[in-house]
């Protein structure tokens, strides 16, 4: 697990770079607008949300370094010919290598579920959200520092390396991604889309999305925020402290003895997130935003958790792709929802629509699931049910 988690990190610093290196390449390097960058960057991650379920049902069918093979050669050849791309080629060239962004996140949850055990499995994801929170934290601010002091053609040039790297460091390691009791599934028929992707599923993948709608659009009102209060500069300082409070967050939900509800933490993360509007200037934003950040990293880590657990071992590749892609869809609209409030009415309306988009998710995610659970428990043998190993 160390070993995975260490080369998963390094990849994951790289693949939440991307964005941020092509949007200064793009306005510093070609001297183009941020509306000129987000075209790009919108590219991007539309192919890796299509991308993500495609690769996971590779995954499942022929085997973890097949996929690595094929999407390690695009994201080398995509990042090297960056620099001398004519803008008008840029976004066609982007969005095929999100189609083909190596999936460093979906393996490693895959690879999580295979080699940990049911009581254990909890506290791993726990570490895998802290890694992805590390990884928000530390990227992109190491992103916009060498793209200003030495050059954004060089720090594509690094940030492709890194995913390359990341990719090949994967394959090496070789992670098994079914467990010793799911070995029969690698050679037994691939289960149904129907018969694993319905209601709870369904309602976990909704809840991960409302989730990373919240999170894009805390960022984005924060910013909001300290700008009408002339404190701008102070931004970074208020996201570090929502980072911190997250990793602390996770890794004190990790040693929890009991499981919490994904609708549950969702919600909490929704009401702990509108009163943050009242903050008016820096120090007291710091305070305001210590609850979401504490909820963060434990509701990211449930969501996988419970993906992993209600897709059979030969569909949870594609199921950990479906994750990864309503993931994305989120921190894709998350910022301009709450961009729109904000300047309709001011900063704290953004966190009042952050707040409620994560709540209705929660609502959404209890309403589909609850019906369901009983049903889902006894046909895939989950945590909790009488049926045997040797009955499944």
């Amino acid at each position: 697990m160390t070993p995975l988690l260490s080369v998963s990190l390094v990849a994951r610093v790289a693949v939440t770079s991307d964005v941020m290196a092509l949007t200064m390449y793009v306005v510093l390097a070609l001297d183009m607008s941020y509306a000129a960058a987000g075209a790009v960057v919108a590219a991007l991650t539309g192919g890796v949300a299509l991308g993500g379920p495609l690769l996971g049902r590779l995954v499942d069918r022929r085997g973890l370094r097949t996929v690595l093979s094929a999407t390690i050669v695009p994201q080398a050849v995509f990042w090297l010919s960056v620099p001398v791309l004519p803008y008008a080629v840029l976004p066609f060239a982007a969005f095929a290598a999100g189609l083909f962004m190596v999936p460093v996140q979906p393996v490693t949850r895959q690879a999580i579920a295979a080699m940990t055990t049911a009581g254990r499995r909890r506290a791993a994801f726990a570490l895998e959200s802290v890694a992805g929170e590390l990884s928000y934290m530390v990227g992109p601010a190491v992103v916009i520092v060498c793209a200003a002091q030495v050059s954004p053609g060089v720090v594509v040039w690094g940030v492709g390396a890194a995913i390359v790297l990341g990719g090949v460091g994967i394959a090496l390691l070789n992670p098994p991604l079914r467990g010793e009791d799911e070995a029969a599934a690698g050679t037994a028929a691939r289960p149904r889309r129907r018969e694993w992707l319905g209601a709870p599923m369904i309602a976990v993948l909704v809840m991960g999305f409302g989730t990373t709608t919240l999170l894009s659009g805390i960022d984005l009102a924060i910013v909001a925020t300290l700008k009408e209060a002339g404190q701008a500069s102070w931004a970074a300082m208020v996201v570090g402290v929502l980072g911190l409070a997250s990793v602390v967050g996770g890794l004190a939900y990790g040693a929890l003895p009991r499981p919490m509800p994904v609708w549950l933490l969702l919600g909490l993360l929704g009401l702990v997130t509108i009163p943050a509007g009242l903050a008016r200037d820096w120090p007291w934003l710091c305070v305001a935003v210590l609850g979401a950040g504490l909820l963060t990293a434990p509701t990211l880590s449930v969501v996988a958790d419970t993906v992993s657990r209600l897709a059979p071992a030969g569909a949870r590749g594609e199921a950990n792709g479906l994750q990864s892609s309503a993931l994305s869809a989120g921190f894709a609209l998350g910022a301009p929802v709450v961009g729109v409030a904000v300047d309709a009415s001011a900063p704290a309306g953004g966190f009042a629509v952050a707040g409620l988009a994560g709540l209705i998710a929660a609502a959404a995610g209890c309403l589909l699931s609850r019906p369901w659970s009983a049903v889902v428990r006894q046909r895939f043998a989950l945590p909790g049910t009488e049926q045997t190993a040797a009955e499944r």
